[in-house]
């Protein structure tokens, strides 16, 4: 602990090592250890979950769960906005403990706790707009009422690569539609979880309404809680196993499921994309926390005519970044979450050079501290290896060359996944046209950044169903009501 004790306020891990937060009380435990990346040395221990205080999390949500649903929407509201201000005020605490837990470049997580911050504020202001219905039947016989009611209680199981924002992404749209929620966050970032949690007591979240666990049994835990009636819905983001995993049991229950799962990007350049501007979306889309995102281009398809200029721009991009631990203010490329997260991308790496592909910087792992992997080109990648069809994780840039428009699309869609897609032309008809006949959720164009809070986030095929964010994101945690009305 003496190691990181220069660290204070909402960024002192050992603040965060009180207990599982149920029914607004803390209960101190211990079991899970929690590593700093950048060293592989522990942070704090944080109490382990068992099925039995899953049991009481759900009950003390649903203890909590008439008088929320019955608290006016600007009440909530206004919740929410202060949680908002207080992540804002914290704001270089939270961006500390990111880093310390997850490794992530200061500045990246200085962005992800002005974005998580910001789902606050976004549904605090859709609270008050939640929509109704009202019009006539066709045939005269009675008039149609539609009203919005929250679902239920959810459960939110967030991944550790954005260990605030996918909590608020959840949190934000549930208490503002009414729902009290049961957070489950990675056992890799539990501490954000628990932040946030300390910051919405602060902000007036009434006992019951927000409960968060951590456990080294996700599979029992997650079960248990899906197994009581009285939970009615699941948000989960992380990998499509794990999601496949988790509908199926849901099913056992009919519990409504959102998914946020895996990705597979493209990044499509054409030949009269501006090569400067490409390679600034570029290393956006793929170095946004060291590539460990579901958005990070995957696969960069580069027309013929402009390859060799990308993949030396882009060599010379990656090559100037530097490696260090995510909390200190000069790194740009910190840390992988784990030994195993390192072996995984070393692997796919070994794979596409042994096939063919050359490695124009980095390409293997480092053998210092932490869990590190320098920022690698490669290009002459056969578009059959491994790498073209796993999710990387890591800040890896495979380029493979095309021809044509239709072969860039035929090689973007040749993947089970359709969660981002990038695409970079002068030509604005043509990107549309090409971005229409890509199967995905969501598509930038000469945009290397497309998340937003404000815009419905989510994927197609094998990356997930439903939609998080925007005007869509509140009505996953709502369910439709109609009244046939005569008067």
């Amino acid at each position: 602990m003496t190691f990181h004790a220069k660290f204070s306020g909402y960024a002192d891990p050992a603040l965060h090592a009180a207990g599982l937060y149920i029914g607004g009380k803390w209960q101190r435990g211990s079991g899970i250890t929690v590593l700093d990346p950048s060293t592989g040395n522990l942070l704090v221990e944080v109490s382990d979950a068992s099925i039995e205080d899953a049991q009481r999390a759900v009950d003390a949500a649903d203890a909590a769960a008439a008088g929320w649903r019955a608290t006016p929407a600007r009440q909530r509201s206004e919740i929410l906005r202060r949680w908002y201000q207080l992540m804002t005020q914290h704001a270089e605490e939270l961006a500390t403990l990111i880093a310390l837990e997850n490794g992530k470049a200061l500045a990246d997580a200085r962005g992800e706790v002005a974005y998580a911050a910001e789902f606050f504020r976004w549904y605090a202001e859709e609270a008050t707009r939640i929509p109704g219905e009202f019009r006539h039947t066709p045939s005269g016989s009675h008039n149609i009422l539609v009203d919005h009611e929250p679902i239920g209680i959810a459960v939110l199981i967030t991944p550790w690569n954005f260990p605030a924002a996918m909590a608020t992404r959840k949190i934000g749209p549930a208490l503002a539609a009414g729902c009290t929620v049961i957070l489950k966050p990675a056992s890799e970032t539990p501490l954000t979880a628990y932040a946030m949690a300390r910051l919405g007591e602060e902000a007036g979240v009434p006992p019951g309404v927000v409960n968060v666990l951590t456990t080294s049994n996700p599979g029992g835990i997650t079960n248990a809680m899906l197994a009581d009636p009285r939970v009615r819905k699941l948000s989960f983001t992380g990998s499509t196993g794990v999601g496949r995993v988790l509908l199926a049991e849901a099913a056992k229950s009919v519990v409504s499921c959102s998914m946020e799962l895996g990705g597979n990007a493209p990044f499509i350049v054409f030949d009269d994309a501006d090569l400067e501007a490409a390679l600034d979306g570029a290393m956006i889309a793929k170095m946004r926390n060291a590539g460990e995102a579901c958005t990070a281009a995957n696969r960069f398809y580069v027309q013929a005519g402009i390859h060799d200029a990308f993949v030396a721009g882009l060599t010379a991009r990656m090559k100037s970044l530097k490696l260090g631990p995510g909390y200190d203010p000069e790194t740009q490329c910190g840390p992988m979450i784990t030994q195993n997260a390192v072996r995984k991308i070393d692997r796919l790496v070994s794979e596409a050079l042994a096939a063919g592909a050359r490695a124009t910087t980095g390409g293997k792992p480092l053998t210092e501290n932490g869990y590190f992997y320098p920022p690698t080109v490669l290009e002459n990648v056969p578009v059959n290896a491994s790498i073209a069809r796993e999710e990387i994780f890591g800040p890896v840039a495979p380029v493979y060359k095309f021809e044509s428009d239709d072969e860039a699309i035929r090689l973007a869609n040749n993947t089970e996944y359709g969660l981002a897609a990038y695409i970079y032309s002068r030509d604005l008809k043509r990107a549309m046209k090409v971005g229409k006949r890509i199967e995905t959720g969501m598509l930038g164009i000469n945009r290397g950044l497309m998340s937003d809070p404000a815009a419905p986030f989510g994927g197609v095929k094998q990356s997930g169903l439903g939609r998080e964010g925007g005007v869509t994101g509140i009505l996953e945690f709502m369910e439709p009501k109609y009244y046939a009305v005569d008067y």
